[in-house]
């Protein structure tokens, strides 16, 4: 059994770099809503030490736009297509859900529930996943963010409230300064940072997860190496996507790929899908106390 790689929404345009999105399991769209947005001013990118911040507030052409003109297109690269969902309110994430679920080219709908770009909708995120499950049949995958206050708890009532799996995590809200003017380097001031150091808060929030839920996860953050996708599988995860390494490294996809079947080789096992969920307590305890 393969494990699944996609890429985190937002860091590959698949209409642009249709090789990329190929050598991945499936594509996940940039975050699509009701209405077209133009999204945050800039600058919407600053590099920093170990990541990358990013305000794009959720540009896009809007779900009618999107259903016309950009579907069909991707349609034809040829891998299963997730797309990302969002809005402002209960009634934004159930439009734009009820709109794709007669599409077939739509595998999956990712619920992006965590932005921290945009102001947040006033319901919960088990609210936001009740009002998607009602307007689609496709499966609900929910996009949660590392700083909930108790992320496996939302992760048990997203999944009361109909969700068919887990994405960990979006970005974390972050602020990088110009080195002359000491100002904001982004436009809108704070952005979403992503990264190799945030690796360590995806980790925590996959594992946490997924001893609190049973739902397939897709772990991302801070994915550089086939050694990073390993540990998220260790934690609980069952796919893994690729984030800011995208845009420095596009053939990363094969190159983690291979890496990842080297790592589980060379730890005595024979597909990394057997690897999943080995850090867990009671993986750990099975393997001291076999009987």
């Amino acid at each position: 059994m393969t494990i699944a790689l996609l890429n985190a929404s937002g860091c590959l345009d698949a209409l642009v770099a249709p090789g990329v999105a190929r050598s991945l399991d499936a594509f996940v769209t940039k975050t699509v809503t009701p209405l077209p947005r133009e999204g945050n001013p800039p600058p919407r990118f600053a590099e920093t030490a170990h990541g990358m911040l990013n305000s794009i507030g959720l540009q896009n052409p809007g779900i009618d736009a999107f259903r016309r003109d950009h579907l069909p297109k991707l349609e034809a690269i040829g891998v299963p297509i997730w797309v990302s969902v969002g809005g402002f309110g209960a009634h934004d994430f159930a439009h734009v859900c009820a709109l794709l679920d007669d599409r077939d080219a739509v595998s999956v709908i990712e619920l992006n529930l965590s932005c921290p770009n945009v102001e947040e909708a006033p319901e919960t995120a088990a609210e936001l996943v009740q009002a998607a499950r009602a307007a689609t049949r496709k499966p609900l995958y929910a996009k949660l963010s590392p700083v909930a206050r108790d992320i496996a708890e939302t992760a048990r009532a997203v999944a009361a409230a109909g969700a068919d799996g887990l994405s960990l995590v979006n970005t974390i809200r972050g602020l990088t300064l110009d080195d002359e003017t000491l100002r904001p380097q982004l436009g809108r001031g704070v952005g979403g940072y992503s990264g190799p150091a945030l690796a360590p808060v995806a980790l925590a929030c996959v594992f946490a997860c997924a001893l609190a839920v049973d739902l397939p996860i897709v772990g991302m953050g801070g994915v550089t190496t086939g050694r990073d996708a390993l540990d998220l599988l260790a934690a609980g995860a069952s796919a893994v996507a690729l984030g800011t390494i995208l845009f420095s490294d596009p053939a990363s996809p094969t190159r983690v790929r291979k890496e990842l079947e080297a790592e589980a080789t060379a730890r005595g096992y024979g597909s990394p899908a057997e690897i999943r969920g080995i850090a867990r307590p009671e993986a750990v305890s099975a393997v001291a106390s076999p009987e």
